[in-house]
């Protein structure tokens, strides 16, 4: 989810090469470190992301970007000519009638790096080598689905709302003790329902939305762990900073669930129809 950051060298202790990627307009292909013993993650990005956005025990997340500044502003193509010409060699300069171009490669590796068969085919390598790329029998049918998982990842807030069942039943004793309801968050997947707190159940959920994992979670998953109300440990900031209350955000929190519920649900059905199609065992 998104949050507002303070970015800069003398605040952050680690700023790597973010201000370098994102010193302009871009993407970045982020996805779990190879310093990590779990399985591949990648989720595509375009603003600043953390080192932990993906991390699930060991490793953090490491990025691919599409362009890189330099300290002028000049903007570099992070795919090189050397990579195009190798796809070209493959694949020839317009496979299927349509111009091959380093926008298209970027979006064909987003899309390889989510297939289940080359996840689970190389399951081992991935865990301590960089991703290595195979040419897939039909470029354009993975760079469609790479682009489209790219504009359904970054651009999940936008995505139309999928249509899920409210019912609100009022919290008596919330109401007159004069609170709000108390938060719950917490989804039953076999059921299709997240219960949002004691007023507010959300339910037609479709099985798909909780099979899209980030790590060892699914989208909808960490919503809930993102807006739950936590105290914190040290008691300066639980006494003067700790003002957060879910209530305030509960109607964006639904807003969010239902979209993320869509992106989560394509995304599944790309995957599935991806490990149909995959040919990484024959060709990789």
């Amino acid at each position: 989810m998104k949050a507002t950051v303070y970015f800069d060298r003398h605040l952050n202790g680690r700023t790597y090469k973010l201000s370098d990627i994102f010193a302009g307009t871009n993407q970045v292909i982020s996805f779990l470190g190879i310093a990590s013993s779990h399985e591949l993650a990648a989720l595509a990005a375009a603003e600043i992301f953390d080192l932990g956005l993906l991390k699930q025990g060991n490793g953090g997340t490491q990025g691919l970007p599409r362009y890189r500044y330099t300290h002028d502003g000049t903007r570099i193509d992070n795919i090189t000519d050397w990579g195009l010409a190798q796809f070209i060699a493959h694949y020839g300069k317009k496979p299927g009638g349509r111009e091959l171009s380093k926008d298209a490669i970027f979006a064909y590796v987003y899309g390889v790096l989510h297939d289940p068969v080359y996840r689970a085919t190389y399951a081992q390598n991935l865990k301590r080598d960089f991703p290595r790329i195979p040419f897939q029998k039909d470029f354009w049918l993975w760079a469609d689905w790479g682009r489209r998982l790219l504009d359904l990842h970054i651009g999940y807030a936008e995505q139309d709302p999928w249509l899920v069942k409210r019912s609100d039943v009022p919290d008596e004793r919330a109401r007159a003790a004069g609170v709000a309801p108390k938060p719950i968050l917490k989804a039953e997947p076999e059921d299709g329902v997240i219960r949002i707190d004691t007023e507010t159940t959300l339910s037609d959920i479709p099985r798909e939305a909780f099979d899209y994992k980030l790590g060892n979670r699914s989208g909808l998953a960490w919503i809930l762990d993102q807006y739950k109300e936590k105290t914190p440990r040290d008691p300066t900031i639980r006494e003067k900073f700790n003002t957060y209350r879910f209530a305030d955000y509960k109607e964006h929190v639904i807003d969010l669930i239902t979209r993320v519920t869509r992106v989560s649900v394509e995304t599944v059905a790309i995957t599935r129809a991806m490990e149909a199609a995959s040919s990484v065992k024959r060709e990789g």
